[in-house]
């Protein structure tokens, strides 16, 4: 079921609800900067849990390539996670709405699961940040100084979309000085509840040695899984299977 909700600017975010049959939990699964709920390891981890009798919660933030509104432009962490947060309360007041659920996140996705699993730790069973950011100062230095200047500068960075291709991403530098306000690491200690952090072996971005120092923090039951081959964003066939057998294995020990 597809759905048009709004959230509290009034912006339309698109949402994709797959309930399943004699449901067993409910996972919300977010996509990264620039992403989309249909991304190939979206859809694998979303599957992970259908297949395991949970209702799964897919939806494209504002301000990204998917349905929702807003310019990517506008993207910042805290309209990421504000989306995040609106999605949750709309969800709440639904039938198959079901706490504690699971927050499963890629990237600037996996931050701001991470940030909700800290402000709201009761209502989550389980998380899984993959390929997160951790900080906005790591995120900051995972830049070249060559790439970080260039773009304080002339006020942008200008890539072109990997999962659309000829699509050109504009981020201005406002957007690097909010993530800069956002520290996972303070707050770590809430987080009892248990942790999956999966991470590409040749990830520049959100690198292995920024996932450990988020794993040397969790207080919980918690799992570090290094995709050997992968970079930041999981593509390739057999790294999407690997992937699914980790959530398959880690979610039956859920249950």
């Amino acid at each position: 079921m597809k759905q048009t909700i709004k959230n509290r600017k009034g912006q339309n975010l698109v949402v994709l609800v797959e309930q399943t049959q004699s449901q067993k939990g409910l996972a919300f699964v977010m996509h990264g900067l620039g992403g989309f709920k249909e991304q190939v390891h979206i859809q694998t981890i979303a599957e992970s849990f259908k297949e395991n009798s949970y209702t799964v919660v897919r939806f494209d933030t504002t301000n990204t390539f998917g349905e929702s509104g807003g310019k990517y432009e506008d993207a910042t962490t805290t309209n990421y996670y504000e989306d995040l947060e609106d999605v949750i309360s709309w969800s709440s007041k639904q039938t198959w709405y079901q706490e504690p659920f699971c927050l499963i996140g890629h990237s600037l996705g996996g931050g701001c699961t991470v940030l909700y699993a800290e402000n709201y730790p009761n209502k989550v069973k389980a998380l899984a940040p993959i390929s997160t950011v951790v900080s906005g100062k790591l995120r900051f230095e995972a830049h070249s100084k060559k790439e970080l200047d260039e773009w304080q500068k002339t006020g942008w960075q200008i890539r072109e979309s990997t999962s659309k291709p000829g699509v050109l991403k504009k981020l201005p530098w406002s957007h690097m000085e909010d993530c800069l306000e956002y520290d996972l690491l303070k707050k770590a200690d809430r987080l009892t509840m248990p942790v999956l952090l999966i991470v590409g072996e040749n990830d520049k971005s959100t690198p292995l040695k920024h996932q450990k120092i988020l794993y040397d923090k969790l207080p919980s039951k918690k799992e570090l899984h290094i995709i050997k081959g992968a970079e930041h964003t999981f593509r390739e066939k057999h790294h999407l299977q690997e992937i699914k057998e980790i959530f398959n294995n880690w979610i039956k020990k859920l249950d």
